[in-house]
This record gives C-alpha cells, sequence and structure tokens, in this order.
C-alpha cells in the first residue's frame, strides 16, 4: 500500500468484493428446498458491516502471494459461520430478539424450524467452501481446522453458552474477558489468521497477528457493550438495552461506562503497535481497528 491509501475506497471495494462471493458460493435461492435456501441468503446477504470478511481481505493484503481465491472462500466461509450464530442467538431459547440489522429475524420473517435450519446449514456451508477453495490443499486444511477450533465448544459456541450461564450472575473481570474472547473474539481472531494463512505468512509474521486479532477481539466485544447500554435500536439495527434487560454482565455493568470506554482504546492501541513490523501493507488492518473502536461515534 501506498501513501494514497483510502481506507474508505479500500472499504468499499472489498465490501463489494464479498457480495460478489457471497454471490457466487451461496446456494441459489431456488435450490431445492426453496425456503430454506431464500432464508439463508435472508440471513447471509442482509447486509451487516462484513467485518470479519475486511479482516480476511485486510491481513491477505501483507503478501503479494496471497492465493485470491483462498481469500474469497475464507470470507464467505467467516460470514456464513458469523450469520449462523446471529440467527441462532435470536431465537426465544437464546436472546429472543426480533431485529438484527434493521429487519426481523430471521425466525419472525420466516419461523423457528426454519430459522434453526438455517443456521445448521450455513455452518456446514461455511465448511463446503473451504474444502472446495482453488487453492493448494495445505492452505484449505489449516483454514479449516482454524475455523473449527474457533466456532466450536473451545470458542464461539462455548463462549454463548458461558454467556447464557451467566445471566443473573456476578463474572469477575477475568471471567468476563474469557467469555468474550469466545464468544466474539475467536471468530474476529480466526479471519485475520485465515487472510494471513492464504497470505502464506510465516511463524513470526502470525504471532504479530495474533496480538493484533486477540486485542481487537476484545476491543469489539468492550464496544458492543457500549453500544448496547448508550445507543438506539434504529443505531444499532437491533434491539438496544438487550444486556441490561436480561440482567447479563458486561464491562459496562461490571466496571463502568468510563472503564469500558478506555479499555476499548487501550486495546485499539495495542493492536495497532502490533503491526509495526508489517509496515505500510498493515494499513487496512489499523484502520479496521480504528473502525471497530469508534463505531457508533
Amino acid at each position: 500500500m501506498n501513501n494514497t491509501f483510502s481506507f474508505e475506497d479500500w472499504v468499499r471495494a472489498h465490501g463489494q468484493r464479498t457480495e460478489v462471493a457471497l454471490e457466487k458460493l451461496l446456494d441459489a435461492a431456488n435450490t431445492n428446498p426453496v425456503r430454506l435456501h431464500e432464508a439463508m441468503r435472508y440471513a447471509a446477504q442482509g447486509g451487516g458491516k462484513r467485518i470479519r470478511p475486511l479482516l480476511v481481505y485486510a491481513a491477505g493484503a501483507l503478501s503479494e502471494d496471497a492465493n485470491q481465491n483462498a481469500l474469497d472462500a475464507a470470507a464467505v466461509a467467516i460470514e456464513c459461520i458469523h450469520a449462523y450464530s446471529l440467527v441462532h442467538d435470536d431465537l426465544p431459547c437464546m436472546d429472543d430478539d426480533d431485529l438484527r440489522r434493521g429487519r426481523p429475524t430471521v425466525h419472525k420473517a420466516y419461523d423457528e424450524a426454519t430459522a434453526l435450519l438455517v443456521g445448521d446449514a450455513l455452518q456446514t456451508r461455511a465448511f463446503e467452501v473451504l474444502a472446495n477453495a482453488e487453492c493448494d490443499a495445505d492452505i484449505r486444511l489449516a483454514m479449516i481446522s482454524a475455523l473449527a477450533g474457533a466456532s466450536g465448544s473451545r470458542g464461539m459456541a462455548g463462549g454463548q453458552a458461558i454467556d447464557l450461564e451467566s445471566v443473573g450472575k456476578k463474572l469477575d473481570l477475568d471471567g468476563l474477558k474469557q467469555m468474550h474472547a469466545m464468544k466474539t473474539g475467536a471468530l474476529l481472531s480466526c479471519s485475520v489468521q485465515m487472510g494471513g494463512i492464504a497470505a502464506k505468512l510465516n511463524s513470526t509474521q502470525m504471532q504479530y497477528l495474533h496480538h493484533y486479532s486477540e486485542a481487537l477481539g476484545l476491543a469489539f466485544q468492550i464496544v458492543d457493550d457500549v453500544l448496547d447500554a448508550t445507543a438506539d435500536s434504529q443505531t444499532l439495527g437491533k434491539t438496544a438495552g438487550k444486556d441490561a434487560a436480561n440482567d447479563k454482565p458486561t464491562y459496562v455493568t461490571l466496571m463502568g461506562l468510563d472503564y469500558a470506554q478506555k479499555a476499548a482504546k487501550d486495546l485499539q492501541e495495542t493492536a495497532i503497535a502490533s503491526l509495526e513490523s508489517f509496515g505500510p501493507k498493515a494499513q487496512a488492518l489499523k484502520d479496521l481497528a480504528l473502525l471497530v473502536v469508534n463505531r457508533g461515534k
């Protein structure tokens, strides 16, 4: 990247690249069974900031040797997993929400059984996309392994379990960090990791990316906690105040709003500092860290 790099242009181009890849790699809406495939597209193509695919592409930009087909596959796969997690998270048995990305949630637009199947099918589609990616087998296998670990019981699903078990309870700061690292941070870290895998980075470079994504993942969730407490539903695109209404432990309820905002800012600085050795090629990753922490302002 050079001194004329425009983050806004980069986001626009790679956001469009994500939409094109989703259109190509998701099954057509008229595929049998039609209702299920329509609902899958409703969930996966229903807008959103596409932070995770952007992180894939930004990490991929660290090397000119990055496999572009692998990056597209990783971007779609991570977005499928993220979309599935939102569909299930919104179900009445979980967070019971009617609004997502400014639209009715999948179980409201369709029905609960369809929403459950949409999540199941998006999850398996993610791994099918990676398994069929047009790249070397070792890259495919490494990405599949990374995504499976980040999505399962020691990652996102495990974090969600801790979240549900913690309703009405008092978590200490370490417990809250662990929950967020699993529930939210794992997929964000995996996005960066898969971009690094496609870029064929070495172990030292991957360690720098790990430090970046670890700080970014926690910052992302802290900002979510802050926004849930301070923003309105129209701004969020989902129901505001759900955490307080459900008596969930958050950074705001545990440590206060001022602490949470300062913690997010400190983590942003830590994430950016982790990228210094990459030079100008890391500009998109640095700008994404700023975007994550400053969103909603």
